[in-house]
């Protein structure tokens, strides 16, 4: 698995061929096994893959055009209700302890995502340039759920060098800070 790690690179440029469903559902059953607190399952997936959709989107990701490349999105909702009973209404400056934990599960679930689209030799990038009140209404997402990303998966037409990583020993703490 580390080897998958290592080598897994943002893909912002991509092929002319389209990604079979047998891929794209595997990518969607390995967001779906991934942990959550309390075992709340908090993540809903949007599978993209209509020109006008993803015009709509790229559009509301502040017009990042090399997003059209990519013949599939995957847009990675954390849905606030499994944790959150009564009405609440969730943006970008959301402060309830809930709601981080659930989008922490939600991020949890995507990253699983962009390692396996990487093992199936497909490449993603994690999109997150738009406000929820920019996304959203694009896709009728209610304000009680929450844009963590949007994936844009297709055959890498770029392989990217591997960008500079803190040392181990410059990160990594035992018992205390």
């Amino acid at each position: 698995m580390i080897k998958e790690i290592e080598v897994r690179r943002s893909i912002r440029k991509y092929i002319d061929k389209p990604v079979e469903d047998e891929k794209i559902n595997e990518i969607l059953e390995s967001g779906r096994l991934a942990p959550s607190g309390n075992n709340t399952q908090p993540w809903h997936y949007i599978v993209v893959k209509s020109d006008e959709m993803r015009q709509r989107i790229m559009e509301a990701s502040h017009n990042q055009k090399w997003m059209m490349t990519a013949p599939v999105f995957i847009v990675s909702v954390a849905d606030v209700r499994c944790r959150i009973k009564e009405d609440i209404s969730i943006d970008d400056d959301s402060s309830e302890d809930e709601v981080k934990r659930i989008i922490r599960d939600t991020a949890i679930s995507t990253g699983y995502m962009l390692l396996q689209a990487n093992n199936l030799g497909l490449g993603v990038c994690w999109v997150a340039e738009f406000t929820q009140e920019e996304i959203r209404p694009v896709l009728n997402i209610p304000s009680d759920k929450y844009v963590i990303g949007v994936i844009t998966v297709g055959y890498p037409d770029e392989a990217p060098k591997p960008r500079p990583r803190k040392n181990i020993e410059d990160i990594v703490h035992y018992e205390s800070w």
